[in-house]
């Protein structure tokens, strides 16, 4: 284990000399950060087929392409993110400038989690980067060449006195929980977010927890059932179903149950062949715990689909299962495998029914083509996110933010939310010392009297501001007048100057 008091003592220095404050300092880390994916994204995505089996594709799309975007679009913003912000004020503060500074919170440990290795360990130190802030980096130990890749690249083209990388299992995490940091991302499952949080609370730390849980996904009978098994199944066996927001379990009727298990046959083998194993598109299971745990949940209800499995690959097909009982253990957590279980539901109301029965899922996919149905259902089931008519594809909006509620996390980041997360907005009145605010404030001193109370109710009291949605429409009427006007006092003085059509025009009163 390193001496990680150390560790953060230096990037502490470093953030207290104010090393990383100047906005200059951020975007050449920033660029900084991009040429390091950009020149490493062939170590990148072997470090990903080494420790999934992750193609290339998905290495791209799902991990480096998310990530140099969000750079990028940082980078466009950064000036204007981080100006003080103007916030309306009241009458009492008229004279007065009130504004909202942004600035970073300090130190911050940032943990990121094994089935997306470098999107999820990477992905938040550009928010935390961009708002000033030094970082500790810990990836996860369960993808390791990923781990040591980051552990390598970071110093090389970082700052090494404002972010480090600790590489290490639950012991080195264990140490590293116990050092005070300004602020803790930590993505992964529930039950270490409780620990993590538990261990944010020694010293008041405010954290964000990017957990998981159990995303249902609800379908009716007015889909269409050839690009909804397409899109369900593509959600589902990306990274082999090692996503947090993979769609967990399907709600829907026997019938439309029967239908979609049809079509899933024959999508799994237009994707990948008689033989699924095969296959260079298909991930593994991350370990042998992980593998275990799946096959145990394979015994719930009846395969219907798939099931092929091999320990020595720790590959397991995609597979269905029907007959499942709400009991079953397949039920009880998150799956975070290939696996896909139907429950039998026979309208939207018992769908609700059943979710709300659960702790808060991260995601809830909803397909249909019905406008009421989805209006219901959005309004009705609390949730991270929702997607609809499709799965995962929410996350890559990033004008949206991405996090969870209850036990799937809490916070957000993406875009501007990312920044949003690892800035402290810090509240500024300034008022000067003239005299017509300094006798408008004397009614606040003593001695105080009913007519001094009435002038600051007066000021105080709240009144609902001015719209200003139809001003354009105002402004436009009023010059097209003033213009009106202008021509004709000009027509009256000097009939010669302006053009006969115009002329006609005014004496026609139009």
């Amino acid at each position: 284990m390193s001496n990680y008091s150390d560790i953060v003592q230096k990037a502490r220095n470093a953030f207290k000399n104010g090393r990383t404050r100047p906005i200059a300092f951020r975007e050449r880390q920033l660029k900084q950060f991009l040429r390091m994916c950009e020149e490493n994204a062939d170590a990148i995505t072997e470090a990903l087929a080494k420790d999934l089996h992750k193609s290339k594709q998905e290495s791209v799309l799902l991990e480096l392409l998310i990530i140099i975007n969000e750079v990028k679009d940082i980078l466009f913003h950064l000036h204007e993110w981080t100006k003080p912000e103007k916030p309306p004020k009241s009458l009492a503060f008229a004279m007065d400038d009130v504004l909202i500074y942004k600035e970073p919170y300090g130190v911050v440990l940032i943990m990121g989690a094994w089935n997306y290795p470098v999107q999820l360990t990477l992905l938040p130190l550009v928010g935390a980067i961009a708002a000033g802030n030094c970082a500790i980096i810990k990836p996860s130990e369960i993808s390791p060449a990923t781990a040591e890749l980051v552990a390598k690249l970071i110093p090389k083209f970082m700052d090494q006195e404002c972010f480090h990388v600790v590489i290490g299992g639950i012991p080195e995490t264990t140490e590293l929980l116990k050092e005070r940091f300004d602020y803790i991302f930590y993505t992964g499952s529930t039950s270490v977010g409780k620990i993590v949080r538990a261990a944010a609370n020694e010293y008041l730390t405010p954290v964000t927890l990017e957990l998981g849980g159990k995303s249902p996904v609800y379908i009716d009978d007015s889909v269409d059932m050839d690009k909804t098994v397409k899109r369900v199944l593509w959600g589902k066996c990306i990274n082999a179903g090692q996503t947090c927001i993979a769609p967990d379990y399907i709600l829907c009727s026997k019938k439309t149950q029967s239908d979609f298990v049809e079509k899933a046959k024959q999508v799994l083998k237009d994707w990948y062949g008689n033989n699924v194993k095969d296959s260079p598109d298909l991930c593994r299971i991350v370990s042998d715990k992980h593998y275990r745990r799946l096959i145990s949940l394979l015994k719930n209800g009846r395969v219907v689909v798939g099931g092929e499995m091999d320990p020595s690959e720790r590959f397991i097909g995609p597979t269905i299962l029907v007959d499942v009982k709400p009991t079953d253990p397949v039920m009880q957590e998150e799956i975070f495998g290939p696996v896909l279980p139907i429950i039998n539901v026979e309208n939207p109301s018992e769908a609700i029914t059943f979710i709300n029965s659960r702790e808060r899922p991260l995601a809830f996919y909803i397909f249909t083509k019905n406008s009421k149905v989805k209006r219901t259902l959005i309004e009705s089931v609390p949730c991270g996110g929702i997607c609809c008519n499709d799965t995962v594809m929410h996350a890559g909006v990033d004008t949206v933010p991405f996090g969870g509620v209850g036990h799937s996390g809490m916070g957000a980041y993406h875009g501007k939310y990312s920044f949003d997360t690892f800035t402290h907005k810090k509240s500024c009145l300034v008022k000067n010392f003239s005299s017509i605010g300094e006798k408008l404030g004397s009614a606040r001193y003593p001695p105080y009297s009913q007519e001094k109370l009435g002038l600051l109710k007066f000021l105080l009291t709240k009144r609902k501001s001015w719209s200003f949605k139809y001003f354009p429409y105002l402004f436009m009427f009023v010059c097209g007048m003033a213009a009106t006007f202008g021509f004709r006092t000009i027509a009256k003085r000097n009939p010669s100057i302006l053009p006969a059509v115009i002329m006609n025009a005014l004496k026609n009163g139009k």
